[in-house]
Formats: structure tokens, sequence, C-alpha cells
């Protein structure tokens, strides 16, 4: 395997403190530069800390992924199963929750190979619908997914701190796979590019 060459496997529980690290540095590195410290300061002592993981890959609702390169995670993606925003009308909607992809991965694919399985494993579990919230600044992430057949469907409230931000929703059929295009940026729910592009969906 080349530093170039992550393989892709489920999250376990003994995944969660290096994923609770990775998690908070690529979201901080994302997103810190756009807002106040003291709101990313809450928003990560509770999204990102070691029970919080623990939980999330405990939890049966719950369904991620990594993308590893020997010790290293390179990128995760997490779908979610629940009940859809109102925006989100097509049938069977499961939700791409995060896609992160670690700064210097950025550009090799990553965001790529780690959207093929998310697709995969949501087809799996009987979903036809995929859908995400993505940061309303983060226009390259927003033009990466609309590339991927994404279409912006609605807003959804997203809590950072004491800022209460709105965040597009966007959402495509799981009737085709995606294009074969490189993630140029990230959103919440991101793709890479350093700062805002292979990561995440909040």
């Amino acid at each position: 395997m080349t530093p170039l060459d992550p393989t892709v496997r489920p999250a376990s529980r003994s995944d969660a403190a290096a994923l609770a690290a990775f998690a908070e540095h690529v979201f901080r590195e994302t997103f810190g530069p756009h807002n106040r410290p003291e709101d990313m300061d809450a928003y990560c002592s509770e999204a990102f800390s070691l029970a919080e993981l623990e939980r999330e890959l405990a939890a049966p609702y719950l369904h991620t992924v990594l993308a590893v390169a020997g010790n290293e995670i390179a990128g995760y993606a997490q779908l979610r199963s629940g009940p859809p925003p109102d925006c989100v009308t097509g049938p069977d909607p499961i939700e791409l929750k995060r896609l992160y992809v670690g700064p210097r991965w950025q550009g090799a694919g990553v965001a790529q190979t780690l959207m093929a399985h998310a697709t995969d494993l949501a087809q799996q579990r009987g979903a036809r619908t995929l859908y995400l919230a993505v940061w309303q600044h983060n226009h390259r992430a927003i033009a990466f997914y609309a590339k991927q057949g994404f279409e912006h469907v609605g807003v959804a409230p997203f809590q950072l701190g004491a800022d209460l931000q709105l965040d597009p929703i966007m959402m495509r059929p799981l009737d085709r796979r995606e294009d074969d295009v490189r993630c140029p940026a990230d959103s919440r729910t991101s793709c890479p590019t350093a700062g805002q592009s292979d990561q995440q969906a909040r």
C-alpha cells in the first residue's frame, strides 16, 4: 500500500479515540477560520468527545466507514438512518451525515472513494435517496455535490455554539452512480480542498 492508496473498512469502537481527534482536526481546519473560537470550542467539545464518538460507533442507526493508510486515518464517511428534514421528499432517504478527508489527503481521490462506498452502503441498507447538509459559504463543495447529482431542496438549522446557522440541504436519487469527477471542496458533509473540500458534511 502506497501513501496515496488508502483502503476503506468499517469503523469499530476501538477507533473512537483516533477518529475523535481526526474529526475535530478536520472540522477546525475547515470551519475555524470563519467562525468565532468560542462557538467552535463549544461545538467541538460535544461533537468530537471520546464519549460521543464511542456512542456514535455503537449506535445502530449510524454507519461509519474509514479510509485508512497504515495506522493513519485519511478520511471517513458516516450515514445516518432516521427521519429526514421536511424538504427531503425522495423515497427511502438516508443522510450522508459526514464525509471528512484529512488535509494532506485532499485532492488524492479519497473523497471520491468514500462517496462511492457510502452510496453502496446506503443502497445495501435499502435507501433510494441520499441527502446531506452543506455549509452555505462552501461554494466549492456545493458545486461538487451538484456534479455528483445532488440538488438543492431546502435548508436546515445547524447550531454551532451560540451561532444558529442555516445549511442548504441537497438530495439525490440512488438509482444512478456519482459522476467520475474530482472533489474540489468541502461541505458540512464534505469533500476535499485545503479548507473546504475533501471533507465534510457537517
